[in-house]
């Protein structure tokens, strides 16, 4: 059974109501990782989620930790919560987990980012992995800046021939990280007129790393997209191509 980490996936969201001089504060918690989790399950693996506040804590920090997992997905969470430590805001030296994550794919791992306002750059480049290790190993270039490209009225993802038993074109999405294909990359699939790369593979070392350019969720994955049966076909795919031994 493969065995798959995924963190990220996790929101806050506080309010406040200003009823003249009074303020009333509220806040509600959410997740997201249902549909991806689901799609993985149905082809066999065996997932460990972390939410981005379990992340800050969690998230392995050694390599014996890392290894006891064929593959890595990070989901809509920033860098900052991978590299700023508790220990490290408190002023001390602790593992730099991007960089752990760099050597575990390098020395044979599997990596794979997937798309949202906290990854790639990200919204106002809050995301930030264009500055880190991360960087390196992934198949694609990050860009500097808010990398966000919003599609309201749809964009189409085209299938480029991986996988083949999908059709050419895939249920639209609302959004996605606008990314650009290293050279030695594969590209599976484009989105949008541009035909900017939407699920891009590639090898670093012994390992291997893919980017899939829109969420797992809403609102840049519509419902269309998420009870499509095309994409645990996808998922499949990808988890049989980053686990292959290189």
């Amino acid at each position: 059974m493969t065995r798959v980490l995924l963190a990220g996936e996790s929101w806050t969201t506080v309010t406040f109501e200003v009823k003249g001089r009074n303020v009333l504060v509220d806040a509600d918690y959410g997740t997201a990782e249902e549909h991806l989790v689901a799609a993985l399950e149905v082809n066999g693996a065996d997932v460990d989620f972390l939410t981005c506040e379990e992340t800050l804590t969690s998230f392995p920090g050694t390599r014996e930790e890392l290894d006891s997992y064929d593959l890595v997905l990070l989901s809509d969470v920033g860098a900052d919560s991978l590299q700023l430590t508790p220990a490290v805001t408190a002023g001390d030296t602790d593992t730099d987990r991007c960089r752990l994550l760099a050597e575990y794919v390098r020395d044979g791992g599997a990596l794979g980012m997937i798309g949202g306002y906290m990854s790639f750059a990200g919204k106002g480049g809050a995301a930030r992995y264009g500055r880190t290790p991360i960087a390196d190993v992934l198949p694609v270039e990050i860009r500097d800046g808010d990398d966000r490209v919003e599609t309201p009225a749809g964009a189409i993802p085209m299938n480029r021939g991986v996988p083949a038993d999908l059709p050419e074109t895939w249920p639209a999405v609302l959004g996605y990280n606008h990314l650009q294909a290293k050279d030695d990359a594969d590209v599976w699939a484009t989105v949008g007129d541009r035909a900017d790369p939407f699920v891009v593979v590639g090898e670093a070392g012994a390992g291997r790393t893919f980017a899939f350019a829109t969420d797992c969720a809403p609102h840049w994955a519509p419902m269309e997209l998420l009870e499509w049966d095309g994409l645990p076909v996808l998922w499949g795919a990808l988890l049989d191509w980053a686990t292959k031994e290189t």
